[in-house]
């Protein structure tokens, strides 16, 4: 990964401050991965994932002058740091989304990353008849009648906060949308060791 954000895409899908809600403080990455989740229902299905770095406003101001003026961040609000997704170019077509997140190292300046993807989901007793080959598996799920659509947002911090959201298909109502930290677990593990640092190769010592 290069050691700047600025080039790895400069559309911005949110911007978020905390703020207080009914349920009481919605933290930045809640209400990123929230406006995520709105984004991506406005597209509609059948997209390709997509993976966004998070990045606070402030240091998009220092580090990127010319693209906080872009975004609108070119000023501090006084309102708290913002925390923008920025859209990053579309994952290799012929790995899996977790073999290319596994090569993926952000920069320092990056504190967060978030991840949109659709999924479809089997029941249980059709995970048993699901064939070995990745490409009839995939034909088999798509034409299961059991079949469910399911869209995915998660965000992670390197703080280790963590949020998601899911929405199914057939239930397209806003307020049908299920969030919280743990929906899925193993994308968030996924996402979070993009942002682990780097550790050389130990060599052993030669006698």
């Amino acid at each position: 990964m290069p050691d700047a954000f600025a080039d790895r895409g400069r559309e911005v899908a949110a911007n978020a401050r905390a703020r207080t809600g009914e349920d009481g403080l919605v933290s930045h990455l809640e209400e990123v991965v929230q406006d995520l989740e709105r984004h991506a229902a406005e597209q509609g299905w059948d997209a390709a994932p997509k993976l966004y770095a998070l990045v606070y406003g402030s240091e998009i101001r220092t580090t990127e002058p010319d693209l906080a003026a872009e975004l609108g961040l070119a000023t501090d609000s006084g309102q708290g740091d913002t925390l923008a997704a920025l859209e990053q170019p579309e994952l290799p077509a012929q790995a899996s989304v977790e073999d290319a997140l596994a090569t993926i190292a952000w920069p320092d300046a990056v504190a967060g990353c978030a991840l949109v993807i659709e999924r479809v989901v089997l029941p249980p007793e059709a995970e048993e008849e699901i064939p070995a080959d990745p490409d009839e598996a995939a034909s088999y799920a798509a034409g299961h009648p059991g079949r469910e659509d399911v869209r995915m947002i998660v965000g992670v911090l390197r703080d280790g906060e963590r949020h998601s959201a899911l929405r199914l298909r057939r239930h397209e109502m806003d307020d049908e949308v299920l969030v919280g930290p743990d929906l899925v677990p193993a994308l968030a593990d996924a996402l979070a060791a993009t942002l682990e640092p780097d550790v050389p190769a130990e060599h052993p010592e030669h006698a």
